[in-house]
């Protein structure tokens, strides 16, 4: 089926205000718990000086690591040497410490500004490193300190001179062009010169691309914050308020991919994140401004939750005090927040992602990869179709997978929204090939090398100009139909009769599992009837199992197997198995 014409791309479902009810970790009482902005002023310069008296110990002169926390630390220093309300206030030691950092990054920069840390001679890293450095830099700069004197014009020569790199200077990445921008917008707010400022306008005039919904076209959890803060910084510092749209709807569309602890789904992502765990607390300072800003109460609302989360205090409150210091907009009040909508449908179309929400039980469905499937940065490849939880029992994921000639896993073209759910559909076709031509033959075998006709594999065999023959098919369906938190995902793999089918649900580390058989410690089968997944007083129940084989073997297909790879995760592995023709149904509850 063409994949248009899967894709059901129409409205979507208007969010009302569903439910006055909030999320968890504190927020029951959320009004009456709210973090005055003097209050969370006093509590950043306290944990700061903490960070502080750590680095006076660690910076000694030949004992310092280069690497991009070189600008961290700088300017963390400088928050405290500039906060009256500090026990560092202007105290000397804070001086030797700047300087010994300073000589560290003019040792490790090269001779066109660049740095080298994962890249080599870097414009982007740079950059990065840039953004964190600036903060301490003007931060110095509104000081007028005579003992700064040296600092700021040893500073200003580093930072001059990687702005120049910045303005000659490539990227390999969607959000690097805007990374660099902010960096050189920082640069330039410090020490004005027309070069930074038409550099900028040279990479904004290629355009920002933020679909309808608001995706950046990474879709990824780390690199939207990364481009919503340098957004942020642009319009800010050069007043282009119409950059801070492209925030606003990333914003807005993030919200709904805040799991119930904090967690974001990233199942969607174009970049590594695709199989990592994150968290919503880094986005913070991105709602807080956004919140303050617009007096925004959604946003706020956000900024609010992130100030219950128990990683707010290491990630914030510990390490943000130089920001609020340089965006003086951070210290203002929060607007009051309006309560959190957490019983909702969202579906994503442009990255066919489904989301819901029912109070403390949430449920992703994916249906979006990248086609052709190839396994790349910067392409989504997920297997991971389905997530489910339920407070503190977690389901990471499900896959299924067939032994149809090794393609491994099942991937689906898109998401299509029926009358009673929501389906996931692919349908495989792997040939034979049969001998080429008369006039493509040549007589020292010497063919094109090329990819298969299925995308399995590459031979020197011309494929692509071969007959085929002996078509072998696999039809796969995965239906989603939720009615109050309960999920039932039902199964069809039709084609090719006998080809083994399995199901793999992979549940968080912390946790145990009864009501499942288990041949070996990570590896557990669901013969009959149910499961439960248990952890901290929440549990999820999960069935009915089945059992037609055992063979679990490279589920993830050729493209991995062949060179050893695999994509088993760390979890609590629960398999049920099945032969085509094959149709089962799974409740989760």
């Amino acid at each position: 089926m063409n994949r248009k014409k899967f894709l059901k791309t129409g409205a979507l479902a208007s969010l009302a205000l569903l439910s006055n009810q909030l999320l968890s970790n504190g927020l029951q009482s959320f009004d009456n718990n709210l973090i005055p902005a003097d209050d969370l002023m006093k509590r950043l310069i306290t944990e700061n000086d903490n960070q502080v008296s750590k680095l006076l110990k660690s910076i000694q002169v030949d004992s310092v690591n280069f690497s991009r926390k070189i600008g961290n630390d700088f300017s963390t220093l400088a928050a405290s040497y500039c906060s009256k309300g500090s026990k560092y206030y202007q105290n000397p030691q804070l001086v030797s410490k700047f300087e010994i950092l300073i000589q560290v990054l003019k040792r490790f920069q090269t001779v066109d500004g660049t740095m080298n840390f994962g890249n080599l001679e870097s414009p982007p890293d740079t950059a990065f490193l840039v953004e964190l450095l600036g903060a301490g830099a003007k931060i110095l700069k509104k000081d007028k300190s005579s003992a700064l004197t040296k600092v700021n014009e040893e500073i200003k020569t580093f930072l001059l001179l990687s702005g120049n790199a910045l303005v000659t200077g490539g990227v390999h990445t969607p959000n690097h062009r805007w990374v660099i921008c902010a960096a050189l917008a920082k640069v330039n707010d410090l020490y004005p010169n027309p070069r930074f400022v038409n550099r900028i306008e040279e990479w904004l005039s290629e355009g920002v691309f933020n679909d309808h919904e608001g995706h950046y076209p990474e879709r990824s959890g780390i690199y939207s914050r990364v481009e919503n803060t340098a957004f942020i910084t642009i319009a800010h510092l050069m007043d282009k308020q119409e950059l801070f749209n492209p925030v606003r709807k990333n914003l807005n569309l993030v919200y709904y991919y805040i799991e119930p602890n904090g967690d974001l789904v990233t199942t969607d992502s174009r970049r590594q994140d695709q199989y990592q765990q994150l968290s919503i607390t880094p986005y913070y300072l991105n709602y807080r401004y956004m919140a303050i800003k617009d007096n925004n109460s959604d946003f706020a609302a956000v900024a609010k939750y992130i100030e219950s989360l128990p990683s707010f205090e290491k990630e914030i409150v510990q390490q943000a005090l130089f920001y609020f210091l340089e965006e003086p907009i951070l210290q203002q009040e929060l607007p009051a927040p309006k309560p959190l909508v957490t019983d909702y449908k969202k579906l994503v179309s442009t990255s066919h992602l489904l989301r819901i929400r029912r109070g403390q039980t949430a449920a992703t469905l994916f249906g979006g990869v990248d086609w052709p499937l190839v396994i790349g940065s910067g392409r989504s490849n997920s297997p991971n179709f389905f997530a489910y939880r339920k407070g503190q029992a977690i389901l990471k994921y499900v896959r299924l997978s067939s032994a149809f000639f090794s393609m491994g896993y099942f991937y689906s073209e898109g998401i299509k929204e029926e009358e009673k759910g929501y389906l996931l559909s692919k349908n495989l076709e792997v040939p034979y090939y049969q001998p080429l031509p008369e006039n493509l033959k040549k007589v020292d075998g010497d063919y094109k090398l090329s990819q298969s006709v299925d995308g399995r594999f590459w031979n020197k065999m011309s494929f692509e100009e071969r007959p085929i023959s002996n078509l072998k098919t696999l039809k796969t369906k995965v239906s989603l139909n939720e009615n109050n938190g309960t999920c039932e995902l039902q199964f069809d793999v039709t084609g090719l009769a006998g080809v083994p089918v399995t199901i793999e649900l992979c549940f968080n580390e912390q946790g145990k599992l009864s009501g499942t058989s288990s041949p070996e410690n990570d590896i557990q089968f669901l013969e009959s009837g149910f499961g439960k997944f248990e952890n901290n007083g929440d549990s999820i129940q999960f069935g009915p199992g089945v059992v037609a084989h055992h063979s679990i073997k490279d589920l993830a297909g050729e493209r991995y197997s062949t060179h050893f790879g695999s994509l088993k995760t760390n979890g609590n592995h629960v398999y049920i198995t099945g032969v085509t023709p094959f149709s089962h149904k799974l409740t989760f509850s």
